[in-house]
């Protein structure tokens, strides 16, 4: 029996959920009995997707719905008719798909599903909640799991799995075969994000999430999320990869309460930075740590709790859906949810966080008299405010017991006793610390105010470092260190340790100022400065800027900020860099820099929504003390970092590089100060492994020849002095079936991440001849379509790219492909002889002429053809005569295909050249229309146009004719140097 997606993991899958015997899910006869349909049981039920009472045209299951209507509502109950009336605002939104988008509809949806919408089925038309689930009790819902979902819009599609709960479709679920080791859950995903979200995007308007697995990775995500985003689920205690990640997915995530859950409380609607609407769904530390929360507050024992996940892992959401959660409770009656943050203001990325996604009844404030009247007045709201308004509080301001604290950056509040000052101000309030780094033992107050004896560790919940990366919530750290000569001496760095400290005698701190003194005049010196800033220009235009990312100078202090900027603008332009600082102070240099960089609130978020967009020039953010915490900006990959930072504070600071971001492999910290000379004391925490959380780049240039000698095991015996076709038809051969491919592929994948990593670098140049020769048979045997195997085969990197095209020694086949696809004589001899070197280099052809057009769905399915005949052929189901003739059928049809492309491209060009003409034609009379006027000359000219028009009288008079009505209906027909100019490049590209 041949293993595939269905027959393995989606059998598994169903089996897992449903309990459904294996022998039952292969027989195609299978019927579910009558009680699977309805209410009752509380857990999954199977269900043929045959048996299912709709019309391929439909969402959802009408008659389950309806039923579930008149079961969870009386007053429809008392009227079932009324639940038509429902159903016809559920029709409207999933019309209202192609106007106001998936996002919006969905976001419209979820009210109606978490009863969040009314009608007016009351008494005297008064309007009542309707419940289309009940969440309390999730035994009085119809929990359906069906396969093969087949669903038809403009046209038909077929996802693998639909999990509904009564008759709405929450989740959709994509299978891939586990047998061929480049076929991943991303291929699965590409499908659904790709594909089913926009040929049949009314599926996902009640869409929770939906998830992916070829049986060893299970990830999951919501409408519209970025497929770098897409998450996995696991618990705490739990290994990772393989069936055990699918079993902890199956029995964790996919659990009836679980999406119901997910659904109530752990999805928010936000607007982006780029006021986009955009739906958030938890990760799973995001829903265990606020579920933790909750039962904690709800049982009433223990009365604090510390919580560490790692920074960039997502501290802030966890907030807000705990918050979220607490406020919906009915059993808390309405509780106080205290949001601390550890800055002076508000302006903070959780408050930002709170105030994109609408939560209701937030409040702001750093206020002490305005906080203290909210608690005293008994405000049951979410109270946004700083810790530092407690230091302020003067005895106790509410003694109810139902008001939480949820404190960002707990580790801070020993600063000042705050942690202490709080619970003096609400001393029967719930307590939770957050924390995104690791609190050390010496930070008593910390454990004291937050940490419970119960919890093992001190850590109600912990999210470490490791588990971030394996989950790939955040990306690893490098650090570089650069230009070893300005690296401060090392006594000077531990004196500036030594003073962080602040465990020192008066005269041991006098001794040390002297010593900061001297080390200020070093850092700041103009040639120091000017050196580092060349240095860093150069590092940027090689190793940053070729993937579009951006970068962070970090300087000593507010005063050296403005010297970088100085010198970098004297190298680049004035808008590829900026300044942000706090712009405080009363002396002459503070005036100076406030005239300079003084900034509103609003002018900051308009210059960092600049930094975030890939388009804008700005490329550096110059800071000294901003924007190292709680800035939030994933195309930031490079920190250039010349100051003092320890602990707390430097990890906080490096890990502003660690966000995912589109291509993004590691964020890299470029040491010029000499802080990571020795990263056991620059990151001094009790828990070892923080010390691990960056490693020095050039442990990267170790592992360089061992990953390229495992490459190259793949073609022992070839001489790579062979060059062009017949090197790479060599080559080709040694990876003959799919598995050998992949195999290469992973093991090309690691060189190609450390290439990229470490390029420029002397170290490479030894190894650049075996570097680019694995580049191209990488590129040679990718698998055409594109659209399969994406974790694997992937374009190449910019710096390889950049090496392969310096390099390349491949020259064109020989025989030209569109003479042998429309030569009979020139596929007859091919019949005859069966020439495998020249079948072969036909095919290499037809896989370059397809890669050429890899978002061309036309090609794709191309590609697709030729993985198809490929596979085929290495099974031994076709013979070579067989192999040969279809693939002389793709190549012609590439070839159709590539005309009409280029006929495209060359109208295309002849629009181009239309529009430049039109604008630069352009007077105050002038229609500004331009665009409009160029389509509507090509729409007409396409049409009267025929083959040789221009060397024919009539062809002239027609194409004449229709562009003077064109420019008739515009009002520029007595234009005659325009239509005379127009004209001319009508006859040189129609």
């Amino acid at each position: 029996m041949t293993f595939n997606e269905q027959n393995t993991v989606e059998h598994f899958v169903l089996h897992e959920l449903t309990g459904v015997s294996l022998d039952d899910l292969k027989n195609p006869n299978y019927r579910a009995s009558d009680e699977a349909l309805q209410a009752g049981s509380g857990k999954w039920r199977y269900v043929p997707a045959l048996q299912l009472k709709r019309e391929i045209t439909d969402i959802i299951i009408e008659p389950l719905l309806k039923d579930a209507l008149v079961r969870l509502n009386p007053d429809i109950a008392a009227d079932p008719n009324k639940a038509d009336e429902v159903l016809y605002k559920l029709r409207a939104i999933f019309l209202s798909v192609n106007h106001s988008g998936l996002v919006r509809a969905n976001e419209d949806f979820s009210s109606w599903l978490k009863g969040e919408k009314s009608m007016p089925f009351g008494e005297n038309n008064q309007h009542i909640s309707i419940n289309l689930i009940d969440f309390d009790h999730p035994e009085n819902n119809s929990f359906i799991i069906t396969n093969q979902y087949s669903m038809r819009t403009s046209t038909e599609k077929r996802p693998d799995m639909a999990i509904l709960v009564n008759g709405v479709p929450l989740v959709v679920g994509e299978f891939k075969t586990p047998v061929r080791p480049s076929i991943s859950w991303l291929d699965g995903a590409i499908d659904i994000h790709d594909d089913y979200e926009n040929t049949i995007s009314p599926l996902f308007v009640p869409n929770v999430f939906s998830f992916s697995t070829e049986g060893k990775t299970f990830r999951y995500g919501s409408i519209r999320m970025p497929l770098e985003l897409w998450g996995t689920w696991r618990d705490s205690v739990s290994g990772s990869g393989g069936l055990s990640e699918i079993k902890q997915a199956l029995s964790g995530m996919l659990k009836p309460e679980v999406i119901l859950d997910i659904l109530q409380n752990f999805t928010l609607f936000a607007t982006d930075k780029r006021k986009q609407a955009i739906k958030i769904i938890a990760r799973y530390q995001q829903y265990e740590g606020a579920n933790l929360i909750v039962k904690r507050v709800k049982e009433g024992h223990i009365k604090k709790g510390l919580i560490w996940h790692f920074q960039g892992s997502g501290k802030s959401l966890l907030m807000v859906f705990a918050a979220q959660k607490l406020r919906r409770d009915p059993n808390l009656k309405s509780p106080t949810v205290l949001i601390v943050v550890d800055r002076v203001d508000l302006d903070t990325q959780i408050t930002g966080t709170f105030n994109a996604t609408d939560i209701p009844n937030v409040v702001s404030t750093d206020n002490r008299s305005e906080l203290q009247e909210l608690l005293s007045k008994d405000t049951r709201k979410i109270i946004i405010t700083t810790i530092f308004k407690f230091a302020e509080a003067d005895g106790v301001l509410n003694d109810r017991e139902n008001i939480i604290a949820l404190v960002d950056e707990a580790h801070r509040t020993q600063e000042g006793d705050l942690g202490r000052k709080m619970r003096a101000a609400l001393p029967n309030a719930y307590l939770f610390g957050l924390t995104g780094t690791p609190i050390n033992k010496s930070d008593r107050n910390t454990f004291w105010a937050f940490g419970a004896e119960e919890d093992e560790g001190g850590y109600m919940t912990r999210y470490s470092f490791q588990d971030s990366i394996r989950d790939k919530a955040t990306l690893p750290l490098h650090f570089e260190p650069r230009l070893l000569e300005v690296h401060v001496e090392k006594e000077l760095i531990d004196a500036e340790f030594d003073l962080m400290t602040e465990k020192l005698t008066k005269e041991d701190k006098a001794n040390l100022v002297k010593k900061a003194a001297r080390m200020s005049a070093f850092l700041k010196s103009p040639a120091r400065v000017e050196m580092i800033v060349k240095d860093i220009v150069k590092h940027f235009n090689e190793k940053v800027d070729p993937y579009a990312f951006k970068a962070q100078i970090v300087t000593p202090d507010r005063f050296a900020c403005d010297q970088y900027k100085q010198e970098l603008d004297k190298i680049l332009p004035s808008e590829a860099s900026a300044v942000v600082i706090s712009t405080g102070g009363k002396g002459e240099e503070d005036t100076i820099l406030k005239k300079k960089y003084k900034m509103t609130k609003d002018e900051q978020e308009k210059l960092l929504d600049n930094f975030r967009d890939p388009q804008h020039p700005l490329k550096f953010l110059i800071v000294t003390a901003k924007l190292l915490t709680g800035f939030d900006a994933p195309i930031l990959q490079c920190m250039y970092l010349d100051k003092s930072l320890k602990d707390h504070n430097l990890l906080q600071a490096i890990c502003r590089t660690n966000r995912v971001y589109k291509d993004k492999i590691h964020g890299l910290i470029v040491d010029y100060f000499g802080v990571f000379d020795d990263v056991a004391k620059a990151l001094e925490f009790d828990d070892a492994s923080v010390r691990y959380v960056i490693t020095n780049i050039n442990e990267l240039k170790s592992k360089l020849k061992s990953a390229i000698d495992q490459c190259l095991t793949h073609f022992h015996g070839i001489d790579r002095a062979v060059i062009g076709y017949e090197g790479l038809l060599l080559a080709q051969e040694c990876l003959n079936t799919d598995e050998k491919r992949d195999s290469f592929a992973a093991d090309y994948d690691l060189v190609s991440n450390i290439w990229e990593a470490v390029s420029p670098d002397p170290v490479l140049n030894s190894f650049q001849k075996d570097y680019s020769w694995l580049s191209q048979v990488y590129e040679s045997v990718k698998p055409p379509s594109n659209d399969t195997g994406r974790l694997l085969w992937h374009a190449l990197g910019a710096q390889t790219m950049k090496l392969v095209h310096e390099h390349i020694q491949v020259g064109k086949v020989n025989d030209n492909l569109e003479k042998i696809v429309l030569d009979a004589e020139v596929i007859e001899d091919l019949m005859q002889k069966t020439d495998k070197k020249k079948i072969k280099l036909i095919e290499v052809e037809i896989g370059k002429r397809l890669a050429r057009h890899k978002n061309n769905p036309r090609f794709i399915e191309l590609g697709a053809k030729l993985e198809e005949l490929r596979d085929k052929a290495e099974r031994g189901l076709i013979n070579s005569v067989e192999f040969l003739k279809e693939l002389i059928q793709i190549a012609k049809e590439t070839v159709e295909a590539e005309k009409d492309v280029d006929s495209e491209e060359h109208r295309s060009g002849a629009k181009s050249a239309l529009t430049e003409l039109f604008l630069e034609m352009k007077t105050d009379q002038t229609p500004t229309i331009v665009e409009r006027i160029v389509n509507d000359i090509d729409e007409i000219v396409k049409i009267v146009r025929f083959p040789g028009w221009q060397s024919t009288a009539a062809g002239e008079r027609e194409v004449k004719q229709a562009l003077r009505k064109t420019l008739f209906k515009y009002s520029l027909h007595k234009e005659n140097v325009l239509f005379d100019r127009a004209f001319e490049y009508i006859r040189q590209y129609y």
